[in-house]
């Protein structure tokens, strides 16, 4: 997976790690985002297993 460069504009910013949540990984959000519209971008590449980063 290569990074690529992304540009939007946003109304507020929230940097949290993903925790585990049953069989998959999610973030808590503020209530008031409800029903809105939002993106999560991965800030950090993911390792394979066996791979050994350098």
């Amino acid at each position: 997976m290569e990074p690529m460069e992304v540009s939007t504009k946003a109304y507020q910013v929230i940097d949290r790690p993903v925790k585990a949540m049953g069989n998959s990984g999610g973030i808590y959000l503020p209530k008031e985002w409800i029903g809105k519209q939002v993106k999560v971008l991965l800030i950090e590449p993911i390792e394979k297993s066996g791979d050994n980063p350098q």
